[in-house]
């Protein structure tokens, strides 16, 4: 039975090679998801569980809020081990995170295209609202 925990700097290497294994996209190993920009997240405030068996990480989440709102983000299981309800116990587990510190708002953005992850937040009760997302970068990197 794997393993549910709070990931630490430590386990920043595991974290980078399961988000490439993944094939999340958006990783930027030189700007935001660096060595030293995730550290400065996690003592931020930035919840960071991962769920692990055998010493293999096979999922993360990300735990942010706005004091008014949670958000999930980076919700990754390794391909390997993906049908298994891993995506829905992190999930769960990180709105329970949420609850614990008074938000009862949970929200997600999810990639078009990534219809897994779609499936898995409606199966667990999230709607879909037509809201348009607009960002400014100051480089690709952040």
């Amino acid at each position: 039975m794997p393993n549910l925990r709070h990931l630490t700097i430590g386990d920043y290497d595991a974290v980078i090679r399961l988000w490439q294994a993944a094939g999340l996209g958006s990783i930027r190993p030189e700007g935001r998801d660096s060595r030293d920009a995730f550290a400065a997240q996690l003592s931020g405030g930035q919840i960071v569980l991962g769920l692990e068996e055998g010493g293999q990480l096979l999922g993360t989440v990300l735990i942010t809020h706005d004091t008014r709102k949670g958000w999930i983000n980076r919700l990754v299981v390794h391909p390997d081990h993906r049908g298994k309800g891993y995506g829905a116990q992190l999930l769960s587990t990180a709105e329970q995170e949420l609850r614990s510190i008074g938000l009862h708002i949970f929200a997600a953005l999810i990639e078009c295209g990534n219809d897994a992850s779609r499936r898995l937040f409606s199966r667990e009760g999230y709607r879909t609202h037509d809201i348009v997302y607009v960002t400014k970068r100051d480089s690709d990197e952040t």
